[in-house]
């Protein structure tokens, strides 16, 4: 598992960072695919892979929405993003009232359709309006570092250290350790990525961002633990090798972007 872990890492490395380097039109199809991918595995957990429901209207027209929304955060920003949510409980709730009829149950797959929407591809979208933003490729990559560094320190120092459990209810296998350990990677991988690449940034200000978007990413983590422990799945899919689904990935990136952003654009 570790090996598999590292390979595929590794291996998906420098298509990462050429991509987030390149920006533009290249940076936009990679998120959507990770969107796209993450939203179908979201619908198989929740909705505990059943076709019928997966395949509904109305969580189709959630991959509609889904990649209006990353391609408006390129074009427009994020206010334009919300204009989408909201109409999309607009076109959700009109779509329900054809499909009623034959399947009541629509009413079930509304809350969850919206609840995906705003979970993926709108956390997704913060990190589109970021790459835009002077400076966005050095605030991307050092983002990444941060809960890339996090998560894997949170997961090797509590397969080794961790002795109290965090919350054994949601996700059994993670420690109080863990989090500590992975708050620590955190704030080092922010100290490292202020001191070479944002000189001029405040380092109270900096070192705050490391740890919100650290608190944010465990968050993340848990929540999406959280759906698979109540649809009982162990990975939201088996994509990358010794991480799981595309969700597993990016869950902890999807609460701190929007963190990321706020300290961006209003912080700093």
């Amino acid at each position: 598992m570790h090996l598999k872990r590292w390979i595929t890492g590794l291996s998906a490395l420098p298509f990462l960072i050429y991509l987030v380097y390149l920006g533009g039109i290249a940076f936009l199809v990679l998120v959507a695919i990770a969107c796209g991918c993450s939203l179908w595995e979201y619908y198989r957990i929740v909705f505990k892979s059943d076709r019928r429901l997966m395949r509904n209207p109305v969580t189709i027209w959630g991959y509609v929405i889904s990649l209006g929304m990353l391609a408006t955060a390129h074009v427009v920003g994020p206010h334009g993003v919300l204009i989408l949510v909201a109409l999309n409980l607009v076109l959700a709730g009109v779509l329900s009232v054809f499909v009623y009829k034959s399947n009541p149950a629509v009413i079930e797959i509304i809350p969850k359709q919206i609840l995906g929407v705003v979970y993926i591809p709108l956390s997704l979208s913060f990190l589109v309006a970021i790459r835009h933003q002077p400076g966005g490729m050095t605030w991307i990559f050092i983002l990444l570092a941060v809960i890339f560094a996090g998560d894997t320190a949170a997961y090797y120092v509590g397969s080794y250290l961790g002795r109290h459990k965090l919350s054994p209810a949601i996700s059994p296998g993670k420690t109080v350790e863990g989090a500590l350990g992975g708050l620590g990677a955190n704030l080092l991988a922010g100290a490292v990525g202020k001191y070479f690449f944002l000189p001029a940034v405040d380092w109270g200000a900096a070192l705050i961002l490391a740890v919100a978007a650290g608190i944010a990413g465990q968050a993340g983590d848990l929540f999406e633990s959280e759906m698979k422990r109540a649809s009982m799945i162990k990975d939201s899919g088996g994509v990358l090798p010794g991480h799981g689904g595309f969700l597993d990935r990016i869950d902890a990136l999807l609460f701190a972007s929007p963190v990321a952003y706020f300290f961006i654009m209003y912080i700093f």
